[in-house]
């Protein structure tokens, strides 16, 4: 593993406003919305969804859209053509692949980063632990840098855990459900550091909102953040004392939507 996964400690304290006299000022003055997507930008009753999504729609041209999710690429097709409104970027995999544009085509500079953090024989290395642990069962359409299962029982997943650990890779369990093995260092946190970073987008501008464990790592940011009240019980205790974080009290696409209007 190579140091240069981990994103520099205090880079969003380092950012500094600048005039507004281009195309890269003009980045600035718009709020990034970096929002999960199952639970949260897909959560909430059906009005709520509309409501936000209409709200967004208005004000398209002030607002870049960012979907952050655990789904590869591949998986987010149905959400991708059902949806009104089409992402600016992509963080898909856990935080372990990034896309942009309107193809979602991969990025030079953080293609050249993941390959960094995750060796070419990985896959190899944790495959060869995870056959002692056959509970774990894969999970289809897996893309990026990452290796994901279902797990059922928690205390076994935990020994799988610590298995994979002294291999220098982290492992990410959410939603009672999902056992993700992670480049180490990077999650959907740091991958979005990483893409304010390489596209020039403002941190303090910079919204993000989720509902379950592998969104902890926005939260940890230090970015502005809003974790709807379906929340997973573990990332709420998580979150209790991170003063960015607003734990709302509407669900899914509601709670997003009113800390939006705040935000923006």
């Amino acid at each position: 593993m190579t140091s240069d996964c981990r994103v520099p400690v205090g880079y969003r304290f380092a950012f500094i406003r600048r005039p507004a006299t281009g195309l890269k000022e003009l980045n600035l003055q718009k709020t990034i919305l970096a929002t999960d997507l199952d639970g949260t930008f897909l959560g909430g009753s059906d009005a709520q969804r509309a409501e936000l999504y209409d709200w967004i729609l208005a004000r398209r041209d002030e607002i870049v859209l960012i979907y952050a999710s655990g789904r590869s690429l591949t998986a987010m097709q149905d959400v991708l053509t059902g949806l009104p409104l089409q992402p600016d970027h992509i963080i898909a995999d856990v935080g372990t692949s990034f896309y942009t544009g309107p193809q979602y085509l991969p990025h030079e500079g953080m293609e050249a980063w993941f390959d960094g953090c995750w060796p070419t024989d990985a896959r190899e290395r944790v495959h060869a632990v995870l056959q002692s642990h056959p509970h774990l069962k894969p999970q289809p359409h897996i893309e990026g840098r990452r290796i994901s299962c279902f797990y059922t029982d928690e205390a076994l997943a935990l020994a799988a855990r610590e298995a994979v650990a002294p291999l220098g890779f982290d492992v990410l369990l959410s939603d009672n459900m999902y056992f993700d093995v992670l480049p180490r260092g990077v999650q959907k946190g740091p991958t979005l550091l990483r893409t304010l970073q390489a596209l020039n987008l403002s941190p303090e501008r910079t919204l993000v909102a989720g509902d379950t464990l592998n969104d902890l790592s926005l939260f940890q940011t230090g970015l502005a953040g809003v974790a709807v009240a379906n929340r997973e019980p573990l990332l709420n205790a998580a979150i209790a004392d991170l003063t960015n974080v607003h734990q709302s009290e509407l669900e899914g696409a509601g709670g997003v939507l009113e800390a939006l209007r705040r935000f923006h």
